[in-house]
């Protein structure tokens, strides 16, 4: 009987393209048992992007699988190496829900799955910048909303956007606040309620490390070694508040950038006992580390050991390395990305490790989500100090082997050392000193698109940079004014307005430095997200956030500074018989219209203006307005700038009076 009932709905199937819809009312409803899951979680209608979908449920690689209802189409179905596992390839003809109907010799059940409308203009949603200033959260260490998820998690059903709850799994990894790599209890209600703080302070947009399910029994706070790449960790949220962040943040006109890793996932994910296929990450006995080698893709001297321990190695013990060069793989990554993208409105990606994945499946990668997105701006860490091998990896980079990643923006990480080393040098030679910063922007050459690369001086896994500069405020001022000034997309991590400090107590330097925000927590001695606690906290608190905020909010309207070009001058000093560095740094950013002049001095005294010096750009005087103060400025010949300060002043190339270069001098 059981036979005659599967043929039946074979059958029906077969003839679904030349009569009305087959019935399949008497199949019953599969239980989890049946079907685990089914990724993506849903679809839409007019996408570019192929659906494959992945279902996982024991033994499901010996079932037949049909659809109930015209609105899918099953074009292809690909079985896995593992019996638990089918890859169905979708046509996507219409928006409603169906039916999957699995079929085998022991029975029959359907799976519901959702197709909706695609939402009008998505395809063409703005992305992020150089007009913006992104704010980095660690979700675990900003605050925390609601007490009742603090607790290991045992268990439950979540809402996802799909047709069926999901079942989330116990978390093992408790709250301890004491303990700096144990979870601290942060989530994203916590973030929805700080938002207009990160508003006010000027950024435009908002990058969270990892938000999804990351099960390791330990250290699991940081979200690098994903579980389940579907659904937000249970102790942040579920995907619903996730979408409801999204939507927070754009009323407040902030952008969301998450952060994606398809590099590794964690060993405690679900697919890691039963993978699809026998290659879907890598693996090598004895265990093979990753050998940090970036330079084996564009060296022609490199060995292939060398070039497959980089791209097979795993990144930790606790990582697993995905291979991206099976295509399955390759398909599941591409999806996801336009998923998270679509359903919760996202406005740009981060991709974690980047230069550790295979090059041209990541490059496949990036194309797909821009083919998807075309406007859609992808940052990926290549942490590398070595110029050259950075501008490898940007979009359309001429590379001598031809190799073209389609990854929009890199991030600076040679800006980065030069920025923070400069300042922590007093008594300098000729290449030290602020020249670091210099010689560091004199090869932009390098770079395919200068427009499209994220400056920073510190995110999560950098010391804090308080500490770095010995926690002289001066010296913090001075790192805010150049992110603020300085070519590209400037990014801030939280805490750093406010010179924010390492715990000095704990074994873990990553914890130490991805401190909990004080205030994000009741019963908080200290609120820094409050003026008054500022006021009240450490005398530099409310100073730095002030002078931040200045910079930030003044940013958003000064198009010099987001779109203009770079001239710099470095200073030489004559000392007796001697020609010796200055240790200062100038430069102006500028349209045709418009300048802002920076002038860095990273010294113990005030230093006079020799506006001989800059008189290629403009003769002086020059009447101009100082950023910081909003006064009235005239730049002239011996104009003195205060030890440890940037001198900041906007004025208009046509006019001859004091005003504005910028749009807005002040934006809110």
């Amino acid at each position: 009987m059981r036979i005659l009932l599967k043929y039946k709905y074979l059958l029906a199937a077969l003839l679904l393209g030349a009569c009305a819809s087959p019935d399949f009312s008497g199949v019953p409803e599969a239980s989890v048992e049946q079907v685990a899951r089914v990724e993506p979680l849903s679809w839409w209608t007019g996408m570019n992007t192929p659906l494959q979908l992945m279902v996982q449920g024991p033994g499901i690689g010996g079932y037949d699988v049909a659809v109930e209802g015209s609105g899918l189409r099953i074009k292809k179905i690909h079985k896995a190496d593992s019996p638990n596992y089918l890859f169905i390839d979708i046509d996507v003809r219409k928006a409603g829900e169906f039916n999957l109907v699995f079929s085998s010799d022991g029975g029959s059940f359907k799976y519901p799955y959702i197709v909706r409308e695609r939402e009008a203009g998505s395809r063409n949603r703005e992305s992020f910048t150089t007009a913006d200033m992104i704010y980095l959260i660690m979700p675990d260490r900003f605050s925390s909303a609601f007490a009742d998820n603090d607790e290991a998690w045992q268990g439950g059903e979540y809402r996802d956007g799909s047709a069926r709850a999901w079942s989330v799994p116990s978390t093992p990894d408790r709250v301890d606040r004491t303990d700096p790599v144990a979870r601290h209890g942060g989530d994203l209600q916590g973030i929805i309620n700080h938002l207009d703080y990160v508003a006010e302070l000027g950024a435009t947009a908002v990058w969270c490390t990892p938000l999804l399910l990351d099960n390791q029994p330990h250290e699991s706070y940081h979200g690098y070694a994903c579980a389940d790449y579907y659904h937000i960790d249970p102790r942040f949220g579920d995907n619903e508040h996730y979408k409801n962040f999204v939507e927070a943040a754009h009323s407040r006109g902030l952008k969301v950038i998450m952060d994606i890793v398809t590099n590794h996932c964690g060993t405690a994910h679900w697919w890691m006992p039963d993978p699809p296929f026998k290659d879907w990450y890598h693996t090598s006995e004895p265990y093979m580390q990753m050998n940090a080698l970036f330079s084996v893709y564009m060296d022609p001297n490199a060995s292939l050991r060398d070039r497959e321990r980089q791209e097979s190695g795993w990144f930790v013990p606790s990582m697993p390395d995905m291979n991206l060069d099976n295509p399955f793989v390759l398909k599941y990554f591409q999806q996801w990305a336009v998923w998270w993208t679509e359903y919760a409105g996202l406005d740009g990606l981060r991709v974690d490790t980047y230069p550790y994945n295979e090059p041209g499946p990541m490059s496949e990668w990036c194309k797909a989500v821009t083919d998807e997105y075309p406007r859609m701006n992808i940052v990926g860490e290549c942490w590398d100090m070595n110029i050259p091998q950075v501008a490898y990896w940007q979009k359309d980079n001429p590379n001598a082997n031809g190799f073209n990643s389609n990854l929009p923006s890199i991030m600076d990480f040679p800006l980065q050392r030069a920025m923070l080393t400069a300042l922590c040098e007093d008594e300098i030679n000729w290449d030290e000193g602020m020249t670091r910063v210099y010689s560091v922007l004199a090869q932009d050459f390098a770079y395919k698109d200068l427009s499209h690369m994220m400056t920073f001086f510190a995110n999560h896994d950098h010391a804090r940079t308080g500490d770095v500069l010995s926690q002289n405020p001066a010296k913090m001022k001075l790192a805010l004014a150049m992110l603020a000034t300085i070519r590209g997309i400037p990014q801030l991590y939280y805490g750093d307005e406010m010179m924010f400090l390492e715990r000095k107590d704990c074994r873990s330097h990553d914890g130490a430095k991805r401190i909990d925000f004080p205030g994000g927590w009741e019963g908080d001695a200290v609120n820094l997200f409050d003026a008054e606690g500022r006021q009240t906290a450490a005398a530099s608190a409310a100073d730095l956030y002030d002078y931040a905020s200045t910079l930030f909010r003044w940013r958003k309207g000064c198009r010099a500074v987001q779109e203009g070009r770079t001239l710099h001058f470095l200073s030489r000093a004559n000392v007796g018989n001697r020609n010796i560095t200055e240790n200062t740094y100038a430069f102006f950013r500028y349209t045709d219209d418009d300048a802002v002049f920076v002038f860095i001095n990273n010294t113990d005294s005030d230093k006079a203006l020799d506006w001989t010096h800059y008189r290629e750009f403009v003769s002086g005087p020059v009447q101009a307005r100082d950023v910081l103060t909003g006064s009235p400025l005239v730049l002239h010949d011996g104009l003195r700038v205060a030890p440890r300060s940037a001198l900041i002043a906007e004025f208009s190339r046509h006019a001859s009076a004091a005003g504005s270069a910028c749009s807005t001098q002040s934006s809110d």
